[in-house]
């Protein structure tokens, strides 16, 4: 079953919001004390059999009164076998809470009592509604729900609500609740073709060739034999072909292998939607659309993804909150910070302005990832450009929606969309590159292109 179907219907036993700790305990306890509650039915066809013994009694009638013995004696035995406790619920992440974006799972962990015959529940979640369904549960059930969104980073899973029915619900059990618990979606990264590197190499390991000479990459030149030279790089063919009778040895030299340094810039401070009318805060945004955060998410984990499944060194920076930094570092387990720590990025109140730019490694390749609305992630991707780092813009605005704006408010988006443009072309006009995120292809043509346009020969590696 799948909560979001349709809106919850105002009922006596509807969501109710989560409570503290201590206040939920106390429910919990006066709850499982609560005793099963006598249905309509059951106490009309209790009060229908005493009546007919008793006008059966008085009347001097057998006839009638043994036709009130099987309604006494039958809801006599439903009071006596009644359910005795509550029916508990659990709900858990069904992945583990190591899931990525598309959607949420968990599972819902029925225990009833003996003789209950059913179980009326309803599940729900923020922007979702609710959903309900009348479940039967001999003695433990666990089922499957799920949500559909592209929402990354902190969530909240399901509500549940739920309430025993006793055989024929002639008894209904007391209204449980199992507040809605928060859970991290982990954003998960695509593949791609290609990737750029930086205008310099660093390090003495890695997988891409660098222009000092050094073991593990290709061919660099054939020179003559010089002292520090290993004897198993010589050439014989092309020493028996310059040197006929041997006066000069040559070796084959190869190029070292190096690392690409790559910074991940995420400016948190912005968590926009593309609908316009909802940036004011006063509506949700739907569950469908992917924030500009959301999308920044994704950019920086495929950015990370591919820079160290290539054994480059990759760290984060955040523009928000200053004490999210990331060393750079290599490794699985450097992706698995990333990752996690991309997930937790959200805005955090008015941040302070920055009196410099951050302190990135030296030649590092910068990924800035902003939706660029305000002046100061160009300031510092023109701080990086003069101090010689390879500066790639990665704008993450959703493509918007004009639907339903009022006349003012699309003039103060068009005015928004000249000032951001015109902070873009100063970006790119900077020395800057730029990549779209909002649409894929779009971002993975923009990538691939850089790359290629950066493997001209002599070009991005150090001398």
């Amino acid at each position: 079953m799948s909560a979001g179907a349709w809106e919850g219907r105002d009922e006596p036993w509807g969501l109710r919001p989560p409570s503290d700790g201590a206040a939920e305990r106390a429910r919990l306890e006066e709850r499982a004390r609560a005793p099963w509650a006598v249905g309509g039915l059951l106490a009309w066809s209790l009060a229908a059999g005493l009546l007919l013994l008793t006008l059966g009694g008085l009347g001097g009638r057998p006839d009638l009164a043994l036709l009130g013995v099987p309604a006494v004696l039958g809801s006599l035995w439903g009071l006596w076998t009644r359910p005795r406790g509550e029916v508990w619920v659990d709900v858990e992440r069904a992945d583990g809470g190591t899931g990525g974006s598309g959607g949420l799972e968990a599972r819902v962990r029925l225990t009833a009592p003996p003789g209950t015959e059913a179980v009326r529940l309803r599940v729900g979640r923020l922007s979702h509604g609710t959903t309900e369904a009348l479940v039967d549960v001999p003695l433990t059930r666990v089922l499957g729900v799920s949500a559909t969104s592209v929402r990354t980073g902190a969530q909240e899973l399901f509500a549940v609500e739920h309430q025993g029915l006793g055989p024929g619900t002639y008894l209904t059990g007391p209204v449980g609740q199992m507040p809605a618990g928060r859970v991290v979606v982990l954003p998960r990264g695509r593949r791609m073709p290609g990737l750029p590197l930086p205008l310099r190499l660093r390090g003495l390991t890695g997988q891409h060739e660098s222009r000092r000479p050094g073991d593990g990459g290709g061919l660099r030149d054939v020179h003559p034999f010089a002292p520090g030279d290993s004897p198993r790089r010589v050439d014989w063919r092309v020493t028996a072909r310059r040197s006929p009778q041997l006066e000069e040895l040559y070796v084959r030299r190869t190029v070292a292998l190096a690392e690409a340094p790559v910074t991940l810039v995420v400016d948190s401070r912005d968590d926009v939607g593309p609908d316009v009318s909802t940036w004011s805060g006063l509506r949700p945004i739907r569950p469908d659309d992917a924030t500009s955060l959301d999308l920044a998410r994704q950019a920086a984990a495929t950015i990370a993804e591919g820079y160290l499944g290539a054994g480059d060194r990759v760290g984060v920076e955040d523009l928000g909150v200053r004490r999210r930094a990331l060393r750079p570092g290599a490794g699985r387990r450097q992706l698995d910070r990333i990752v996690h720590q991309l997930a937790l990025l959200r805005p955090e109140g008015q941040p302070a302005r920055r009196l410099r730019a951050p302190h990135l490694p030296a030649g590092s390749l910068v990924y800035l990832v902003s939706t660029f609305l305000d002046p100061e992630p160009a300031q510092l991707a023109q701080v990086w450009r003069r101090a010689g780092h390879r500066v790639i813009a990665v704008d993450v605005l959703p493509r918007l929606r004009e639907q339903g704006l009022e006349r003012r408010e699309l003039l103060a988006l068009r005015i928004l969309r000249m000032d951001r443009e015109d902070r873009l072309a100063e970006l790119v006009a900077g020395g800057s590159e730029l990549v779209r995120w909002a649409e894929p292809e779009e971002a993975t043509r923009g990538l691939l292109q850089l790359a290629r346009a950066h493997r001209r020969p002599g070009a991005g590696v150090g001398r």
